[in-house]
């Protein structure tokens, strides 16, 4: 019995060697396959044909000595036996995959269509079999530990120090005990977790808890408190190097004082601490203003506090950027616009000494334009789109009301967490289709949108097991998740139940309890929480997101991990709090930045990305480059209107009305429109009261012919136009009739849709609203006599179609379509739902939070703005506009481009080389290839 065991262990210990076959041999064999799709290289035929049966043998093989090594040696734990299922996963794939090529090659038509997804599935299998052995091998973190985020920040310093102190010491205090437990424990952590965590059980040992350390394993105890010679963990710390028992087997051994260290917390009890080890750097959860230095000719508190900091790293104060780029940079910043000439050169020509705090209040004033410019930083943060799914609604609405409002930071924090009417979705989650992970049900969701876009804490990672990158553990996520949920959760390690059910808590108890009855009860104890002054955690998260919107850097970096050390901790800290005591005002806190000198340095380029992460020191702040919805803004303002809709429009009347057309019908079958004119009618009666004013708002995709009770009142051939017109004169008492020609362009069928509201005042002071919506008739075919008059019969008419559903989304709402006086002259881009242009720019789809941008230009920026179709209408229809205004005025034209776009006159360079390519009669091509010029340039592109 004893040879089969030693037999049966020694063809486990050669499945590291086998593996390697199947990976090599499986792996070319799929890249060489690719190579003969089409019929190409046919030579390749019979060597691919033998690396897959030969990869296949060596499969089945490897995963038969895989089971040997696991049932013969010491390995147990989830990643074991995941490993192991997609290791057999792999075989049975490849052996199938074998059969499949066989049978295939001899049929007398070879189809391997089959085959070759047979043999991309197994290779599929066969790297997550790899990366999972790679993981028992090497280590959970074998990958992610080189990556300059997650360096080892263990150091055994720590264990020299602690020993030091307490040598000396007769009797540990309770204090003491709970230092040396947590510092054992790190150890632990950081030194034998690859091999004896809850995942990887080597051995049947599990150093990750304190059931584990003291049930010890296979071998025997592994702590005997009081007795560290009969512990088996310290026997095996202090064999000799060579020695194949010592531990740990992997990596760096104990050095003399973390064995003193351990020997000691054994002798001592081995007393477990309650407290949760620190295996990571967290930062200070309060938060105490920094004493700002006595600097002398230096008023605001960012600029001593930061001179502090460029003496110790030997940088100079430069001189702060002239009036025209700070213009352009605060009207950039605060209402995403570019400043007009006029404003531009006033501002220049203001003596003021007190001017650029002036622009910056007179900016934040402008309620409107800050909304829908800021919108998109939240929008981002928050998660929320312009559409609802899978039970996720948007929050559009109360997230611009509390901005025009400039609500407290702190209450909308407690309504987005305690949600009221129009908040709810951001705590909501999104129930995705079929079953899901654990870590995805819409309460998790909650708790990792909370911990990422309020708190900058990680908690995805947690939300499976403990956290390879904080502190955070499977407990703290799921009794965070708790607080959202109506019934009690069951912890998952890995998307397996583990029998223990949560607790709720917040990440952070020390703040105080949110335990309750109900979901109502925990959340508005959270919401309490959360938006107490100790929680430093939510400020300084806030008040670095702010900076690095406005410096192009956070003091944090990554913005979501505010456990790292900050470049300064003083300046976040005295922002943070200062941004406390203005009420936790987000208009002050912008201000705050703004009005440093910092903001108003010139802007630094750092060539190398290691300069801006890894080795970064602030010189001032960094070149950014404009948002998606900055460069559509700029774009509509100079040029032409990008967007004629908007998804949200927080100036329209709530008008509802809907777009109609033609039921279109084939074989009993509801149809999109085909080309061609259709007649719609609408009959209503008007009051014998006397009319003050009747105005009526139209729009038809693509053109339209207005008549009213018989009379020809309007045309218009562009959709995105809405048509106002006072009808007053036209109306009568009694029955009143409207009647549309609608044509619908193109080649094939399309959607197509007719707008219409008609608003009646009456002198009494009642009013009547009439609109587009099903009660109206149309027809496909041009009707027989007057079918324009009032006394027309339309009883055999069809009921015309919705087409405002959810199934058409060509349409959203037409900036226009109001009877309110407005000043908006285009579509912001905030307020559109995302569009192909600005998603190539850079525009995130908000499924996941979205803390930054990548600001780097790529392959599909280039390619849409150098031939896309959309990009390039709308200079066409701007050059067009332009050549209307000014005619063959080709020197208005550049320096009113230059002006505009540009906010300085062009240089006589500049002026000379455009006045060359557009002539003296310039035409609408060359207008365009100028825009294009101009709207390309860096000095356009970026905020300098």
């Amino acid at each position: 019995m004893e040879t089969a065991n030693w037999i049966l262990q020694l063809l486990g210990r050669l499945h590291p060697l086998l593996v390697h076959f199947p990976i090599g041999l499986l792996v070319v064999a799929l890249l060489l396959e690719t190579r003969t799709i089409g019929g190409k290289r046919k030579g390749l035929r019979e060597g691919i044909n033998w690396m897959v049966y030969i990869g296949a043998g060596f499969a089945v093989f490897s995963a038969l000595f895989g089971w040997f090594l696991k049932t013969q040696d010491e390995y147990s734990g989830d990643l074991v036996d995941n490993h192991q299922y997609t290791g057999i996963a792999t075989a049975v794939f490849a052996l199938i995959t074998a059969i499949v090529l066989r049978r295939a090659l001899k049929k007398a038509i070879i189809n391997l269509k089959a085959y070759r997804f047979m043999l991309f599935v197994t290779v599929v299998l066969l790297t997550i079999a790899g990366h999972l052995g790679a993981n028992l091998t090497h280590g959970e973190d074998y990958l992610t530990a080189i990556l300059p985020s997650n360096k080892e920040v263990y150091s055994n310093k720590e264990s020299g120090v602690l020993l030091s102190e307490l040598k000396g010491e007769a009797k540990l205090s309770e204090l003491q005990k709970d230092k040396l437990s947590l510092e054992v424990r790190g150890l632990f952590a950081h030194k034998c977790y690859q091999c004896h965590s809850e995942n990887k059980q080597k051995g049947e040992l599990i150093l990750e808890n304190k059931t584990g350390v003291f049930k010890g394993g296979k071998s025997g105890l592994a702590v005997v408190p009081g007795k560290p010679e009969e512990s088996e963990i310290y026997k095996r710390i202090i064999l000799p190097a060579n020695n194949k028992k010592v531990m740990p087997t992997k990596g760096k051994l104990l050095t003399k004082d973390e064995v003193a260290l351990v020997k000691l917390w054994i002798k001592e009890g081995a007393h477990w601490s309650d407290k949760a080890v620190k295996v990571f750097p967290e930062a200070e959860l309060a938060l105490v203003k920094p004493e700002l230095p006595k600097v002398q000719e230096i008023n605001h508190p960012i600029d001593k506090l930061v001179d502090v900091y460029f003496d110790k790293n030997n940088i100079d104060w430069k001189d702060v950027i002239n009036d025209r780029a700070f213009i352009r940079r605060a009207y950039m910043d605060v209402i995403g616009l570019l400043p007009e000439p006029n404003v531009v050169n006033s501002f220049i020509n203001d003596s003021n000494p007190n001017k650029r705090e002036e622009l910056v209040d007179t900016l934040l004033s402008d309620n409107q334009n800050y909304t829908q410019h800021w919108l998109s930083f939240w929008n981002d943060l928050l998660r929320n789109d312009y559409y609802s799914v899978g039970g996720k609604k948007q929050i559009t609405h109360w997230l611009y009301n509390s901005l025009v409002k400039n609500k407290s930071y702190d209450q909308i924090v407690t309504e987005l967490v305690n949600p009221v009417r129009g908040s709810e979705g951001f705590i909501q989650g999104v129930k995705w289709r079929g079953v899901v992970n654990a870590s995805q049900r819409t309460e998790m969701q909650a708790a990792q949108n909370i911990g990422q876009s309020l708190m900058g804490v990680n908690v995805k990672c947690a939300s499976c097991h403990n956290s390879f990158i904080s502190n955070l553990t499977l407990d703290q996520a799921y009794g965070f998740a708790t607080i959202f949920s109506d019934s009690l959760l069951e912890l998952n390690r890995c998307d397996k139940p583990i029998g223990k059910m949560a607790k709720a808590n917040f990440l952070y108890p020390e703040l105080g309890s949110v335990e309750g009855e109900t979901v109502k009860d925990r959340l508005l104890k959270l919401s309490e929480v959360m938006v107490q002054r100790d929680n430093g955690r939510l400020y300084r998260t806030i008040t670095n997101r702010f900076w690095d919107r406005l410096m192009g850097r956070g003091i944090v970096e990554p913005l979501d991990e505010m456990d790292n050390a900050p470049w300064d901790a003083k300046v976040l800290d005295w922002l943070s709090v200062d941004f406390i005591d203005s009420g936790s005002n987000l208009k002050h806190l912008i201000k705050s930045i703004m009005t440093s000198k910092v903001y108003q340095l010139p802007m630094v380029n750092y060539k190398k990305q290691e300069d801006l992460k890894a080795k970064y020191v602030f010189k001032g702040p960094v070149t950014r480059r404009i948002s998606a919805e900055q460069f559509s803004d700029a774009v509509s303002q100079i040029i032409a209107p990008l967007y004629p809709q908007v998804a949200f429009n927080p100036n329209g009347d709530d008008i509802k009305a809907i777009r109609i057309w033609h039921l279109e019908q084939e074989l009993g079958r509801v149809v999109l429109p085909e080309p061609g004119k259709r007649y719609f009618r609408k009959s209503f009666n008007v009051s014998k009261e006397t009319i003050n004013k009747g105005e009526v708002l139209i729009s038809v995709d693509n053109s339209y012919i207005l008549y009213l009770n018989g009379k020809k009142i309007l045309q218009n051939e562009n959709w995105k136009v809405v048509d106002k017109i006072d009808v007053t004169r036209y109306l009568k008492s009694g029955k009143n009739t409207i009647a549309i020609i609608g044509e619908n362009n193109g080649a094939i069928a399309n959607p197509a849709g007719i707008l219409f509201a008609l608003k009646l005042d009456y002198e009494n002071g009642k009013s009547m609203l009439l609109k587009s919506d099903t009660s109206w008739v149309s027809s496909r075919e041009l009707p027989e006599g007057n079918w324009v008059a009032v006394k027309y019969d339309d009883s055999s008419w069809s009921k015309v179609r919705n087409y405002s559903t959810r199934n058409f989304k060509n349409w959203g709402q037409l900036l226009d379509f109001t009877f309110k006086p407005h000043t908006e002259k285009f579509a912001r881009a905030s307020l559109v739902k995302q569009h192909s242009f600005m998603k190539a720019l850079g525009r995130p789809s908000r499924e996941i939070v979205t803390t930054s941008r990548e600001d780097q230009a790529t392959l599909l920026q280039a390619l849409e703005l150098t031939n896309g179709e959309f990009f390039n209408g709308v200079l066409e229809e701007g050059a067009q506009s332009w050549l209307k205004k000014y005619g063959d005025d080709s020197d208005t034209i550049v320096i009113n481009l230059y002006n505009k776009a540009l906010n300085r006159e062009p240089s006589n360079e500049e002026k000379t080389m455009i006045l060359n390519i557009l002539g003296e009669h310039p035409k609408q091509e060359q207008l365009q290839d100028v825009f294009w010029s101009v709207l390309m340039s860096p000095e356009f592109q970026f905020i300098n």
